[in-house]
């Protein structure tokens, strides 16, 4: 099992959809078997075709209603199957320790320029933890990351400095020049951005940030 923090780990259940079963109403495509196997493709219409030994079939469309769709949520929790089976810890030192031996057996083919990038709200987090200042906090984590082998450690407070500047920016433009695009919705959730184009559609979307 993957040691998590405790906010990933509030109980014993698995709340996140593994991609076979990220969706409660899953395509069923009622097809023989075949020895050469078969190969779907998307044509120009967005039509799907499934290309088999015995030629072209165009497959059926799937329908599915907004209650089972916003039900399910699997296209949002699948992001929680990528980030335990890719981002885990047990994952991560395994990459930096075939990155130091690929460096330390000269084998510049296989070695990866590794980058960090840490958010503000965990170092603030250690920081009131451990009673110590935000810098110097930074700069023990990205010491730690270095040791483990990092080529690089940033921390994303310019990159969201920029984010702010662009939405204030985009604020501006619609204030000055389309006020009926006004209330600008904004959020860094996808699920937000889900749920309003699902629920409420063309009616929402203009009042949603573009930046």
């Amino acid at each position: 099992m993957s040691r998590f923090s405790g906010a990933l780990q509030l109980t014993d259940l698995d709340d996140f959809i593994t991609p076979s079963q990220e969706c409660i109403k899953p395509v069923k495509i009622e097809a023989n078997k075949s020895k050469t196997g078969s190969k779907i493709t998307i044509q120009d219409d967005g039509s799907y075709m499934q290309a088999t030994s015995s030629g072209l079939q165009k497959l059926e469309k799937v329908e599915i209603t907004l209650a089972d769709c916003l039900a399910c949520s699997g296209c949002i929790t699948s992001a929680e199957g990528v980030l335990i089976t890719q981002q885990s810890q047990e994952e991560l030192l395994k990459v930096m320790n075939e990155n130091n031996l690929a460096k330390l057996n000269n084998q510049l083919d296989a070695v990866r320029f590794i980058v960090f990038t840490v958010a503000q709200q965990p170092i603030l987090s250690l920081a009131k933890r451990y009673n110590l200042p935000a810098e110097e906090t930074f700069e023990r984590v990205a010491g730690y990351f270095r040791k483990l082998g990092a080529d690089l450690v940033v921390d994303t407070k310019i990159a969201d400095d920029l984010a702010l500047i662009e939405g204030r920016n985009e604020f501006i433009e619609r204030f000055n020049t389309n006020r009926q695009t006004l209330p600008m919705l904004a959020s860094s959730c996808p699920g937000f951005v889900c749920y309003a184009e699902k629920t409420h559609g063309s009616f929402i979307l203009p009042y949603i940030a573009t930046t």
